[in-house]
């Protein structure tokens, strides 16, 4: 338990950092290429963008270590910490001091989330499901990937974004429960990974979350993305693992009120931070190039 833990909060601190990286690459980028292939074309070719991409498979290894020593509902929360590590690196990049306000967002969000985890103690499961919950649960995401999907075309500003990201945090949460799955079955054999249709699944949604999170981070400023993708992927991800694969979390007194205490931490520390005018001026600054890493669209402007 104590590599599961110690993994995860790798993978939130390197998903962190990458996130600061994609978005500060995705946001130079216009309107016109969200949701499609062409923002990635462009995004493979900016050298800040390769970094935050290399961070976040670097991330994806701590995650599936971490998924080899714990339940899926203890990992997945415990990589949410990645908030905790992107507000002060966001304030470090533009030189810009937190205030009372945001330390109280990140450290409240940082002491809910321990709460919540220590009197839940998630525990137990087997990430096996039969094919008719497995259609559930694809049909379910899909439906709300549509609906989120639906209503950023109708949207515009922060609240588009976070509407993409809503869609992209519930594919990455189905992406995290399908890696669930391929790793269990790594344990019987590289062949058993490869027939597995699983595995396949899990490409795709890692594509498709991939664009999502990209666009996401191009349509508005990272607080109205990043907070949205990390709510919505755990509940996917925790409500799978207790549904389906028999996961169980402490419920009764105390441990319920609790719990129910440290999510509504979590939750105040979220809004004060996203409601901080501090916080909207890191986020919603134009992106400017990186000290030492040049990415190639500032090559093209100097060479012009």
């Amino acid at each position: 338990m104590t590599t599961a833990v110690l993994a995860s909060l790798a993978a939130g601190l390197c998903f962190a950092v990458a996130g600061v990286l994609q978005q500060w690459a995705a946001g130079a980028r216009p309107d016109t290429e969200a949701l499609s292939l062409r923002l990635l074309t462009h995004l493979v070719r900016n050298r800040v963008w390769l970094c935050g991409i290399g961070l976040a498979v670097l991330a994806y290894g701590f995650q599936s270590l971490a998924l080899a020593f714990g339940p899926l509902s203890l990992v997945q929360p415990l990589i949410v910490a990645e908030l905790i590590f992107a507000v002060p690196l966001s304030a470090r990049l533009y030189r810009m001091r937190l205030g009372r306000r945001e330390w109280f967002g990140t450290l409240t969000v940082a002491i809910g989330l321990t709460l919540a985890l220590v009197s839940a103690r998630p525990h137990g499961g087997h990430p096996e499901a039969p094919v008719s919950s497995w259609f559930f649960i694809l049909g379910s995401v899909s439906a709300v990937v549509f609906a989120a999907l639906s209503a950023a075309r109708r949207l515009s500003g922060p609240w588009r974004a976070s509407a993409t990201a809503l869609a992209a945090g519930a594919v990455m949460g189905t992406q995290s429960v399908l890696l669930a799955a391929t790793v269990e079955r790594l344990r019987d054999g590289p062949l058993a990974v490869v027939a597995a249709w699983q595995t396949y699944a899990l490409v795709v949604a890692s594509m498709g979350g991939l664009l999502l999170i990209q666009s996401a981070f191009q349509q508005g400023p990272l607080a109205a993305s990043m907070t949205v993708i990390d709510a919505t992927e755990p509940v996917v991800a925790v409500a799978v693992g207790t549904a389906v694969f028999s996961e169980v979390v402490s419920v009764g007194w105390p441990e319920t009120a609790v719990t129910m205490t440290g999510l509504a931490l979590v939750t105040a520390g979220v809004v004060s931070l996203n409601s901080s005018p501090l916080i909207a001026v890191l986020h919603g600054r134009p992106p400017r190039e990186l000290p030492g890493l040049r990415s190639a669209d500032g090559q093209r402007r100097r060479a012009r």
